[in-house]
């Protein structure tokens, strides 16, 4: 029973799990900025430059 307890207690490891958990939220941020920011850059740009090619 004292070792399920130092178990449930014990926060070794924990501070890594955070950091990876952060870590891993702003990949998913980072992008999905970049994905939207590239569709509007590319409605923007190749808009125009295929209409003058037409």
């Amino acid at each position: 029973m004292n070792l399920l307890l130092r178990f449930a207690k014990n926060e070794d490891g924990t501070t890594s799990l955070e950091y990876g958990l952060i870590a891993a939220s702003l990949s998913v941020l980072i992008i999905t900025g970049v994905t939207s920011v590239g569709t509007k850059i590319s409605i923007v740009f190749l808009g125009p430059v295929s209409n003058a090619i037409k």
